[in-house]
C-alpha cells in the first residue's frame, strides 16, 4: 500500500486515580479512576491514521481483557493490527498510577515486561512488511536486541522515539542508522554526551548528533519549542499557540507530525512546523490523542 507506516513499539493500558482531596498514605481516598489505551508507538499510530496515513502497528499483546480492548481500540482507529502477537506468556503491557487532588503523579507501577516478547525472531516474521514500508517507526520500549534488528535489516527510513533517558541509551549504538531522532533535553544530552543548556550548547549537540549518522534530529524543548536540524542547517521554532487542556501526548504527536511531513516531502522547515503544530493539537483535547487532528487541521495551524 502506498505511504504504508509500520509502528514498532509499546501499547499500554492506562490505569490512573485521582484524589479529590489531599492524599492520605496508607489508606483509602475518595476520588476518581479512569481506564485508557496509551502507550508510545499505539499513540503515535492513532495520531498517523488522523493525519490519512496507512498504519500496520506491531506490538505484543496479552491474551486478556486488556489485550482486547487494547486490539478493539486500534481497530476503531483504522489501525492494522493484524500482525500484532497475542500471547498468554505475560499480561498486556499496564501502566497503573496514582494522583494528588492538582492532577500531578505521585505514585506510579509500569509493567512493561510483555515488550521483551516484540524479539528479533517475531520481527523477521514482519520482513517483508517492514521492507515495504515507506518509513519505519519505532519506540525504545523495545529491547536493545530488537531495535539493533531492525536498524541493522530493514531498508525503510527509520524513525525512533528513545521515550525516556534510561531507554535512550538502547539506541546509542545505532544511531547511525537512524534516520529522524525525535529527543527532549535530557535524551539529547545523554545520546550526543555533552550538557545542553543554552542555546549555542543545544546547537552543537544537535550538530554532534548529525555527526553520528543521523539524518535529521527534532529536539523536543517544551515550552520553548522545538530545535530541528539535518546537515548543514538548524532552525528553531517555538511551540504553536494553543489553549491547553492536556499535556500528554503531545510528544506522540509530534513524531506523528514529523513522519506524515516526511511523507508529504517537506522541507526541514515545514516538518519542524508540522510538529509544533500536532503537538498544539494534542494538548488542547481532554485526551492523550486528540481526535482534532487531521491534515486539513495540522495544514491551518502550520499556517
Amino acid at each position: 500500500m502506498k505511504n504504508q507506516i509500520v509502528v514498532v513499539g509499546g501499547a499500554n493500558v492506562d490505569i490512573g486515580g485521582q484524589s479529590s482531596g489531599p492524599l492520605i498514605e496508607k489508606d483509602s481516598n475518595p476520588g476518581r479512576v479512569r481506564i485508557s489505551i496509551g502507550g508510545v508507538g499505539r499513540n503515535i499510530a492513532h495520531n498517523l491514521r488522523l493525519l490519512g496515513l496507512p498504519v500496520t502497528f506491531l506490538t505484543a499483546l496479552g491474551k486478556d481483557a486488556h489485550g482486547d480492548r487494547v486490539a478493539a481500540e486500534c481497530a476503531m482507529a483504522g489501525i492494522d493490527c493484524e500482525r500484532v502477537l497475542r500471547t498468554h506468556a505475560a499480561p498486556t503491557s499496564t501502566y497503573l498510577f496514582i494522583a494528588d487532588q492538582q492532577g500531578d503523579m505521585r505514585l506510579a507501577v509500569s509493567d512493561m515486561s510483555i515488550c521483551q516478547l516484540i524479539s528479533p525472531s517475531y520481527l523477521a516474521q514482519q520482513r517483508d512488511l517492514l521492507d515495504a514500508a515507506a518509513a519505519l517507526v519505532l519506540d525504545a520500549n523495545l529491547s536493545e536486541e530488537s531495535i539493533r534488528y531492525l536498524a541493522e535489516n530493514c531498508s525503510a527510513p527509520l524513525f525512533a522515539d528513545p521515550v525516556s533517558v534510561t531507554k535512550a541509551e538502547k539506541l546509542r549504538p545505532v544511531l547511525n542508522r537512524i534516520h529522524t531522532l525525535k529527543p527532549n533535553r535530557l535524551e539529547a544530552e545523554l545520546l550526543s554526551g555533552r550538557p545542553l543548556r543554552d542555546p549555542s550548547e543545544l546547537a552543537q549537540g544537535a550538530e554532534l548528533l548529525l555527526e553520528k549518522g543521523l539524518r535529521r534530529v527534532f529536539l523536543s524543548l517544551g515550552r520553548e519549542g522545538v530545535l530541528a536540524a539535518e546537515a548543514g542547517s538548524q532552525l528553531r521554532l517555538p511551540c504553536a499557540k494553543a489553549e491547553a487542556v492536556n499535556m500528554t501526548g503531545a510528544g506522540d504527536a509530534m513524531m506523528a507530525g514529523i513522519v506524515w511531513s516526511f511523507i508529504q516531502g517537506m522541507s526541514l522547515e515545514e516538518s519542524a512546523l508540522a510538529a509544533t503544530a500536532a503537538a498544539a493539537i494534542a494538548v488542547e483535547g481532554k485526551h492523550t490523542v486528540n481526535e482534532a487532528l487531521s491534515p486539513e487541521t495540522l495544514l491551518a495551524r502550520m499556517a
